[in-house]
């Protein structure tokens, strides 16, 4: 049995845009990091340092997945399967949390306080503070509340879809080196 080419290369290709990604993320937050002086996009919200990690986790994950679907190595898939089961956690758990603690900060008062009183329900105004000024610089967004729940479970699908493409993988080399090794036995026996 021979492994599935379309499923090996639909995963590579998944791998390889994975870790571009971690490559931009690793490059802008390495930009954003030497240039903090002229940083208007993120001034101290997200830590910069843990957008570095992110970028560098993602990348050797997304290289481990190339390298596991071309040479079909099963060390590397299911090391592979491992790390982004952990990262399926943490988005489930993000989810969750999401969900749980916008409750919570409601009924705390904190995130009323900066809403105006119609818009308490359904959206989040995000102001970016303006170089210390007392007012807000002009552009605000509006974010609804369901975004970060929402995306953590979107995203925890897609990866579950990309374990399952793994995992099929996986198998399938393992049923091919099952079916070498057999004929490999025939053969020494005949002989």
């Amino acid at each position: 049995m021979a492994v599935n080419k379309c499923i090996k290369y639909l995963l590579f290709l998944f791998n390889l845009m994975y870790w571009i990604s971690g490559c931009i993320i690793l490059g802008v937050s390495i930009y954003l990091k030497v240039s903090m002086n002229g940083n208007v996009i993120m001034d101290e919200e997200v830590p910069i340092d843990l957008l570095i990690a992110a970028g560098v986790i993602i990348m050797v994950l997304g290289i481990l997945g190339c390298c596991g679907d071309i040479k079909e190595n099963r060390c590397m898939l299911i090391l592979f399967f491992i790390g982004l089961l952990h990262i399926f956690i943490l988005l489930l758990i993000a989810g969750i949390l999401g969900v749980v603690r916008e409750k919570v900060v409601l009924e705390d008062g904190r995130l009323t306080e900066q809403l105006p009183p119609e818009d308490e329900k359904y959206e989040v105004k995000m102001c970016k503070n303006a170089g210390g000024r007392k007012g807000y610089s002009t552009p605000c967004v509006k974010i609804s509340k369901k975004i970060v729940p929402g995306t953590a479970f979107s995203i925890a699908v897609l990866i579950l879809f990309r374990m399952s493409f793994i995992m099929t993988l996986y198998s399938q080399i393992g049923k091919r080196d099952a079916n070498t090794a057999l004929m490999q036995q025939h053969v020494i026996h005949l002989i």
